[in-house]
């Protein structure tokens, strides 16, 4: 017998109010969370200073450090050949003496023309003559003295210093090369000193300012705690992005930080009252992020929200609904818009329900 239209009506209507699934409800939570600011960026040398020859043409016989040597300031890192700056300088002592010996002569024959200048026993030429000859040896004595000081200065930079406490982080000379003034022979991290060059976004630089704590991860996964020197003044037009410079610990130098590697990390800005949900009540979709909001009648319907930071298992909520909405807390990847389900008090698995 065929079936009655209204009968089969009124069964479509059970059949589409019928619940899909069992779901559990939650709804939104006020936390307290610390304000994050990620960022990515380089580690690199706080100041490395450019160690070079100052004396050239000479060859060097002695390279005392190598790269990763901590050293000390005015440590003698390297040694150029000084056998000729020894003879000039012996040349200059020998100048030296005769200079004062001569300036010995001139000052006594000096003191007896100003004896006999008023008592007319010596010409006034020759007594003339006599202060001019003191004068003369009195000034190639000091020229010889400062050339004297000019070899000493010479066989000093025959011995290449460390300008600073740090880390040799660079190394051209070899034994047996000619040395070159500025040329480069050596590069020091001051202080073995690192620091991280944050890169951040021109609308977040002015959250920043000196002072903020920093959590880098290192490459192996560690974390390192720093401190935020200074902000840069200028953004690339490029990226749009700003450099963020912060202050690294020393002790991480060479044992878990490497000058040139790449490291995420954090701002921390403070902390701030907030909604959170339960990231398996969010769904991503399209790029934007939704929930399903439940009715009184457990109707969902598919709402867009506005989330921010992730702190666990837990997601910000920064718009879109309020703390009293009741939302679906898991399974939302089976949902659609306009389902109706039934609220458990136990977690629902995703199958549909018979």
């Amino acid at each position: 017998m065929p079936e009655d239209p209204a009968i089969a009506d009124a069964t479509k209507i059970v059949a589409v109010a019928k619940p899909a699934l069992s779901v559990m409800a939650v709804t939104p939570q006020h936390v307290e969370w610390a304000r994050i600011l990620e960022a990515n960026g380089n580690i690199a040398a706080w100041q490395e200073a450019v160690i070079g020859a100052e004396i050239s043409n000479l060859r060097l016989t002695e390279v005392r450090v190598n790269v990763g040597d901590r050293v000390q300031k005015g440590q003698v890192l390297a040694r150029i050949s000084s056998d000729s700056v020894d003879a000039a300088l012996a040349e200059s002592r020998a100048a030296v003496a005769e200079a004062e010996a001569m300036l010995a002569e001139a000052r006594a024959n000096g003191d007896r023309a100003r004896q006999y200048q008023a008592t007319g026993f010596m010409s006034s030429q020759q007594i003339t003559q006599y202060l001019t000859a003191e004068k003369t040896a009195l000034a190639r004595m000091n020229a010889a003295r400062a050339r004297l000081q000019a070899e000493q200065v010479r066989l000093a930079q025959t011995a290449v210093r460390a300008p600073d406490d740090g880390v040799i982080s660079a190394r051209t000379a070899t034994v047996g090369s000619m040395a070159q003034p500025g040329q480069e022979l050596f590069r020091l991290i001051r202080g073995s000193r690192l620091e991280w060059r944050a890169e951040v976004s021109a609308a977040d630089l002015g959250k920043l300012k000196p002072g903020i704590a920093a959590t880098l991860t290192a490459p192996n996964g560690a974390r390192i705690q720093g401190r935020v020197r200074m902000v840069a003044p200028t953004v690339d037009p490029q990226t749009l992005n700003g450099l963020v410079y912060v202050d690294l610990p020393v002790a991480e130098t060479g044992s878990t930080l490497r000058a040139g590697t790449f490291a995420r990390g954090e701002f921390e800005l403070g902390r701030a009252r907030t909604l959170s949900l339960p990231q398996s009540a969010v769904l991503l979709r399209d790029g934007f992020s939704y929930v399903f909001r439940l009715d009184d009648h457990n109707t969902v319907t598919q709402t867009k929200v506005a989330v921010g930071q992730r702190m666990g298992d837990q997601i910000e909520i920064i718009g879109g609904i309020g703390a009293d909405t009741r939302v679906v807390a898991s399974g939302v990847g089976f949902l659609a818009d306009g389902d109706r389900v039934r609220v458990v008090d136990t977690p629902a698995t995703a199958s549909q329900n018979p």
